[in-house]
């Protein structure tokens, strides 16, 4: 095996000399197609072109917002902070974030802006969007129902009448001032002042369902914090219209402002309307408790108390001022526990007088979680799966209120004890006075609660009073909505990618389909049978390629392939036998064993051909021979062994025995003694016996024949053989039917893409010299 790979061809040993070549041989059979890469390059830029000069861009606007959070207080506004708190507490920016891309404010945005109707003037490629010049705008001034994506064109006649064209393709004329119905309910077009520059002009109007409008800007906006130091948020899109874009952004800054501030006014209400109802409480109670000092001291005649009497009594006023306002809070502690576990949907339990920030926080959270929902229950129906989101944050932050709750409920009863205790101690020490002072000072400690806690109730209120006032916003319009830069679509590049891989598809999608061999790399890959030739395909208008000062590349492979057939043979000089046979007919077989014939005669070498293919004999037409006695006759006992030999009128070294009359039973003749008998006379009287056979996938004639033979040489034919006939001669060589076997690469096309690794051009003209000299002086090397 190791020696047969050694001998090769001069044409097969180039795959050898560098593992490059098949890189540089697939690169070269790709750009034999340049026409075509040629016009999908000239069709795809032709296209981008276009594109690019109807389609507008899209740029890219942007605006910047500063929120509020709470690093932004410093101690210089420590005050101020207080006595507004919980209002302008201020935001944490991720969270402000999410609200900004909300699609509660979205769609106010698209609802104000109506970014449900869309405006364009009809083009021959693409239609212009014209938001910012549009001459009419599409008012509904009763809707019936949801509004589902409809088109409709308007032909503006002149100042008072425009023409209606449905989706059917009817048009009907109307009036400005007309009021039109339609499935989503009345509606009106009303003039911009851009009217008149579009009269005689068509406009074709796209009403779409706002959800769906609002969720694409949803997607086409983006906000993020520039800077994690910094509270900076930058809200980012991309549109045609720069206009449009920029009304988007400043408009959506507008709503978050705007929530924000209705968010403070729900949330001073509440708590005006708790410290309203505590104070009326109170008063009534202040009242009472003062009538009661009065009424005391005009009965016992008291007018002073003592100094004892004041000291305990100051003492337990701030000790009582204090447990006051430890259960006030418990108090609200209380009442957010009962609105946690009653699930009321509305407002948000008060916190005025809660010292824990964090508690405050999230009941700041709970609120604007709340207030959302109620502003989405105005345009969507309870059941949507938006709602889904926004309650799991709810319950997830009644949660968070419930643990903290929890906690400082705890912290203020052992707070409370605490006081509780002192009180009884100065019970104790008061007890030690006389009666009638004792009362006093027990009535008086009274009056003191209810003054302490009316008074700080009265701050209290005050401070929401300033807190709902106030304009102070949550955030600060940094930079309006201003254009960043523009974006062309990255056409020409797409164009050039479309325009190389389109056609290198196309090309590799065919070779991936072919099931025809087509190269040597094939065979290689599907056999390990050596390839002997390369024999290169030429028209001709003989069979016989092999004359004397023939012009034919493919007489110097035939030389060729004479020289292999000697290492073939083991340089045997007399007496050798060569089956030549092919998977299947038309793979030249008989073209290979006429013009090998001439070529072993023309070298000295005695040849007989064998036309032993008897079911469509060619050698006898190749040779232009006329009817005569053939093989056929022979083993059928009608003509002699010398009656059968007919020298060739090409070369006097070369003769033919033809088939003669076509038999019925060729196989059968094949496998008589007779025949053996014959090859064993020609081994005696020549150099070169050469069998043609019939195509051995088809009959097993050659397989029968192989049997008498030292060599075969098995015909593949460039894009005409299958690649599953390869398959079977591995079959054949692995099982050793055929002896000594070697592939002749028949039909190589030295046009079009094949042309390409057969490096056989010298000044113009072809030959293979200097590959065969090549090949030689290897092979010697070997050799010796």
């Amino acid at each position: 095996m190791k020696t047969e790979k050694i001998l090769l061809s001069p044409v097969s040993g180039r795959h050898d000399e560098n593992d490059s070549w098949s890189l540089k041989d697939a690169v070269a059979k790709y750009l034999y197609h340049w026409p075509l890469f040629l016009l999908c390059l000239a069709l795809s830029i032709t296209a981008a072109y276009l594109y690019l000069q109807y389609n507008q861009p899209k740029y890219t606007v942007k605006a910047k917002l500063l929120i509020k959070d709470q690093k932004d207080n410093g101690n210089s506004q420590a005050a101020l902070k207080d006595m507004l708190m919980p209002y302008q507490s201020g935001k944490n920016v991720e969270d402000e974030i999410e609200i900004i891309e909300s699609r509660e404010l979205m769609s106010q945005v698209v609802d104000k802006l109506q970014l449900w109707a869309n405006y364009q003037v009809p083009g021959k490629l693409f239609d212009d969007e014209i938001y910012s010049t549009t001459p009419v705008k599409f008012n509904i001034v009763k809707p019936t129902g949801l509004l589902t994506k409809s088109t409709f064109e308007i032909l503006i006649k002149d100042q008072n009448q425009f023409e209606l064209v449905g989706e059917d393709g009817d048009s009907k004329t109307f009036s400005f001032n007309n009021t039109l119905k339609n499935k989503f309910g009345s509606w009106r077009l009303q003039k911009t002042p851009e009217f008149d520059e579009y009269i005689g002009q068509t406009v074709r109007i796209t009403v779409e369902d706002p959800e769906i409008v609002t969720s694409r800007y949803l997607n086409a906006v983006s906000a993020f914090q520039m800077n994690k130091k910094a509270s900076v948020v930058e809200l980012s899109m991309k549109d045609k219209d720069v206009k449009r874009g920029k009304d988007v952004l400043n408009n959506l800054i507008t709503a978050y402002n705007n929530s924000a501030q209705d968010e403070k006014k729900q949330m001073s209400a509440d708590e005006l309307k708790f410290i309203d109802d505590r104070l009326a409480s109170l008063k009534k109670e202040l009242y009472s408790v003062e009538k009661d000092v009065e009424g005391f001291r005009s009965s016992k005649g008291l007018t002073d108390i003592s100094s004892e009497s004041k000291l305990y009594l100051e003492s337990v006023k701030d000790n009582d001022a204090n447990l006051s306002e430890v259960n006030v809070q418990l108090n609200i502690i209380s009442g957010i526990e009962h609105y946690l576990s009653t699930n009321n949907p509305n407002g948000a339990p008060s916190t005025i007088g809660v010292s824990d920030p964090n508690l405050t926080s999230l009941i700041n959270s709970l609120a604007e979680l709340q207030l959302k929902r109620q502003q989405l229950l105005a345009t969507t129906p309870e059941g949507n799966p938006v709602f889904a989101t926004i309650d799991n944050q709810i319950a997830s932050t009644k949660a968070a209120i419930r643990e903290n709750v929890r906690t400082m409920k705890n912290s203020l009863a052992s707070t409370r004890n605490q006081l509780q205790a002192n009180n009884n101690r100065f019970m104790s020490s008061i007890k030690e006075l006389p009666s009638d002072e004792r009362q006093l000072v027990s009535i008086k400690r009274q009056q003191s609660i209810k003054e302490n806690l009316y008074v700080y109730l009265l701050q209290k209120r005050e401070e929401a009073a300033l807190g709902s006032s106030s304009n102070l916003a949550f955030s600060k319009t940094v930079d309006e909505a201003y254009v960043d830069g523009t974006e062309r679509p990255l056409a020409y590049t797409f164009a050039l990618l479309a325009g190389l891989l389109v056609p290198t598809g196309l090309l590799f999608g065919r070779r991936l389909l072919n099931n025809r061999v087509t190269s040597v790399k094939d065979i290689e890959l599907l056999t390990n049978v050596p390839v002997s030739t390369e024999l290169f395909y030429e028209e001709s208008d003989s069979p016989i390629v092999i004359q004397p000062k023939s012009g034919y590349i493919v007489g110097e492979q035939f030389r060729s392939l004479r020289t292999d057939l000697q290492y073939l043979h083991n340089k045997k000089d007399r007496g050798r036998v060569t089956l030549i046979t092919s998977s299947i007919a038309s793979e030249g077989k008989s073209f290979v064993t006429s013009n090998l014939g001439v070529t072993l005669a023309a070298s000295g070498r005695k040849t007989i051909i064998l036309e032993l293919d008897m079911r469509k004999p060619k050698i006898s037409q190749n040779f232009s021979m006329d009817q005569q006695k053939g093989l056929s006759d022979f083993l059928q006992g009608r003509a002699s062994k010398q009656e059968i030999i007919i020298p060739s009128e090409f070369h006097a070294g070369l003769s033919i025995i033809p088939t003669g009359s076509i038999p019925d039973n060729p196989s059968e003749l094949l496998e008589q003694v007779e025949l053996d008998e014959l090859i064993n006379w020609l081994r005696t009287e020549y150099d070169d016996i050469l069998i043609d056979t019939p195509p051995i996938y088809l009959v097993t004639d050659a397989l029968v024949l192989s049997r008498l033979t030292d060599a075969a040489l098995y015909l593949v034919r460039q894009n005409y053989t299958y690649k599953v006939h390869l398959e079977f001669i591995e079959q054949l060589h692995k099982e050793n039917k055929m002896p000594k076997m070697k592939i002749v690469f028949n039909g190589v096309q030295m046009k079009g893409e094949h042309r390409y690794g057969y490096g056989y051009y010298v000044d113009g003209q072809k030959n293979t010299i200097r590959s065969v000299m090549k090949d030689m002086s290897r092979r010697l090397a070997i050799t010796d």
